[in-house]
């Protein structure tokens, strides 16, 4: 996984919680299935105008509420990233250990537009806005969650350093 991604950004306002990510309804079905209902109640249709790698750059709280997979059904669908100006800390750790790249950034709503291309590069916390020539620092991530989302997630490191038994 590259953790310097370039790519459309898709603009969500204060409070997306993780029912408006994949609605309630939805936790009977199976993992895809539910990342294709993803914001289908506040953006419908956005699931089939998205592209793979796309970045999500949303206001404060974004993946507040329920401990549902919803970082799981974003990364399902290829969203390269969440930026946000500050993050649900249980939707934090579910997409670290999804390894879903997420990374708080104060100002980032008001260095985009939807539409603009980013470029984020989770070493050093730098976030440009590649259309507007215009750039902000976030909040880097530790290196130890870096290797979590270099490994593919919580599971796979586990595995890999023999803690638990592969999946099947």
């Amino acid at each position: 996984m590259s953790m310097i991604l370039e790519a459309r950004v898709w603009k969500f306002p204060d409070n997306i919680n993780t029912d408006l990510i994949i609605p309630s309804g939805s936790i009977y079905l199976s993992a895809a299935e539910q990342a294709k209902l993803a914001f289908k109640a506040n953006r419908p249709g956005w699931v089939d105008d998205m592209r793979p790698g796309d970045i999500i750059v949303a206001g404060k709280n974004f993946g507040m509420g329920s401990s549902r997979p919803a970082a799981r059904s974003l990364k399902m669908l290829g969203v390269g990233c969440v930026i946000a100006e500050s993050i649900n800390g249980l939707f934090f750790r579910n997409s670290i250990n999804y390894a879903f790249p997420a990374m708080e950034c104060p100002g980032v709503m008001a260095l985009f537009n939807e539409g603009d291309v980013a470029q984020v590069n989770f070493h050093d916390g730098a976030v440009r806005n590649l259309t507007a020539g215009k750039s902000i620092t976030a909040k880097a991530l530790p290196a130890k969650l870096l290797d979590l989302l270099q490994a593919g997630g919580i599971y796979p490191l586990l595995e890999q350093k023999g803690i638990i038994e592969p999946q099947t």
